[in-house]
C-alpha cells in the first residue's frame, strides 16, 4: 500500500511540478535551491503565516516559555521520546531510499529504546554506539527520487511547506506512519486517539523551546520575518533532503531543527 502511494506521488508531482528524476547530489541541491522555489500563493501564504503567529502568541509561545524551565532531564526525556517515535517514519524512508544498513540501525534504535530506554526517555542506544539519529520523510524520499519541490506553501498550525512535502504528508495517513496506525486509523485497543494528538503537540512544544531565543531574535531583526522565515526553511529542507552540513548560513544547525509534519 505505502509502495503503491509513493508510487503515485511521485507520477503525480512529476508532472505538475515538471521535472526531471535525478540521482545526483548536485542535482538534488539544485532543484531544491531555495532561489527556485516559488512562492506563488504568497498572499495566502502571509495570511496564513499571521495566523500561525497569532496562535504561537496565544498558545505555543506561553507554553514553550514554561517548558523551557523544566530541569534539562525532564526536557532532554520528553525530546528523545517523540525522537523515538518519529522512528516510525523514518525508517520506511530510510528503506524507500534505499539505504538498509541506516533502516536496520534504526529499527535496532527504536527497540532498543522503547524497551530499555522506557518508550524513548533515555536514548540508550546512543551508549551502544549505534549512529546519530537523523529523521527522514516521505517528502525528503520524493525528493530523492527526483520529485521537484513546487510552490512555497504555508500550512495552518504545521507552517511552511511546499506542495511537494504537503502531499507527501498524505502518505502518514494512509499506512505510512505506524504510530498513526496504532493509535487513530485502527483500533488497537491499547492506545488511542489522543496519543497521537498529544505526541505531535508535545514535539510542536519542544520545538519551539528550542528554538525559543533564535525565533524571537529572528523575529526583532528581521525586515520582513515572513521572508526570513521561508529562506531558512527553505535552505533547511535542501540540507535535510541533501543529507549534508554546508548549506544554511542564516543560522547554523543548532539555532532551527527541522520542523515536526511527521
Amino acid at each position: 500500500m505505502i509502495k503503491k502511494f509513493v508510487i503515485i506521488l511521485i507520477t503525480t508531482l512529476t508532472l505538475i511540478t515538471n521535472v526531471n528524476a535525478g540521482s545526483d547530489g548536485d542535482l538534488i541541491l539544485k532543484k531544491n535551491d531555495p532561489a527556485e522555489v516559488k512562492d506563488c500563493f504568497e498572499g495566502l501564504n502571509r495570511a496564513t503565516f499571521a495566523f500561525n503567529q497569532a496562535l504561537d502568541g496565544i498558545i505555543f509561545k506561553p507554553v514553550a516559555a514554561v517548558y523551557k524551565k523544566l530541569p534539562s532531564p525532564v526536557k532532554t526525556g520528553v525530546s528523545n521520546s517523540v525522537n523515538n517515535l518519529s522512528n516510525l517514519v523514518t525508517i520506511p524512508n530510510n528503506i524507500l531510499q534505499g539505504d538498509f544498513r541506516l533502516a536496520g540501525i534504526n529499527t535496532g534504535r527504536f527497540l532498543v529504546n522503547t524497551t530499555i530506554g522506557i518508550l524513548g526517555f533515555v536514548d540508550v542506544a546512543q551508549y551502544l554506539g549505534m549512529a546519530e539519529y537523523e529523521k527522514e520523510d516521505y517528502g525528503q524520499s520524493l525528493a530523492k527520487a527526483g520529485v521537484g519541490p513546487g510552490c512555497y506553501i504555508v500550512l495552518p498550525v504545521l507552517g511552511p511547506s511546499t506542495a511537494r512535502d504537503t502531499v507527501a504528508l498524505g502518505a502518514n495517513f494512509l499506512g505510512g506512519d505506524a504510530w498513526y496506525n496504532v493509535t487513530v486509523r485502527n483500533d488497537t485497543h491499547y492506545f488511542r486517539d489522543v496519543d497521537y494528538y498529544s505526541s505531535k503537540i508535545t514535539s510542536g512544544v519542544d520545538f519551539r523551546a528550542k528554538n525559543y531565543d533564535s525565533i524571537e531574535n529572528l523575529k526583532e531583526n528581521s525586515l520582513d520575518f515572513y521572508a526570513s522565515v521561508k529562506s531558512l526553511y527553505l535552505q533547511d529542507r535542501q540540507q535535510k533532503i541533501a543529507n549534508t552540513k554546508a548549506i544554511i548560513k542564516t543560522l547554523n544547525d543548532n539555532d532551527w531543527e527541522e520542523i515536526e509534519n511527521n
